[in-house]
């Protein structure tokens, strides 16, 4: 009869990539939006390449190091990757090997709060406004006053 030793069985955790959905559709805002909170995206095709591969590089959470190709990394193992069947681009990440000081979850929702923001600034630049003056707000909402001359007749 054979005794198993609890101590000699080691759990041993499969890392993989996991897609996250996102609502962000243009990359160049996308790009800014990353920016804002301080991160410094690699844009592969500023460079002439379409794509960069990501890699899960901590060996006690990869198995082989997998990889995964996108068009913005921030990182080597997080990225955005455009979802060709429904436009926008997906975050592309490792929960495991998550490294930022926020939550997953909470991270693309800073970035999303950003891409909206830059997104009503370009809106008010192509309809001839100002932005006069900008606040954030407690709850983490934005505030904007905004001007346009108009010439009288």
């Amino acid at each position: 009869m054979w005794k198993l030793n609890q101590n000699t069985i080691k759990h041993k955790k499969m890392s993989h990539f996991s897609t996250i959905k996102t609502k962000l559709k243009d990359k160049k805002i996308l790009v800014e939006a990353l920016q804002l909170i301080g991160e410094r995206p690699n844009v592969p095709s500023d460079l002439g390449m379409s794509v960069v591969d990501l890699v899960i590089s901590n060996p006690s959470h990869a198995e082989e190091h997998p990889t995964t190709e996108v068009e913005i990394s921030i990182g080597s193992d997080i990225g955005f990757r455009l979802n060709s069947e429904t436009g926008v681009y997906d975050l592309i990440a490792d929960r495991q090997t998550w490294n930022k000081n926020v939550p997953i979850e909470r991270f693309v929702d800073k970035i999303t709060q950003q891409y909206a923001r830059m997104t009503i600034h370009n809106t008010i630049k192509e309809k001839g406004f100002e932005v006069e003056n900008e606040w954030e707000m407690d709850n983490g909402s934005i505030e904007l006053t905004v001007t346009r001359w108009v010439e009288s007749p």
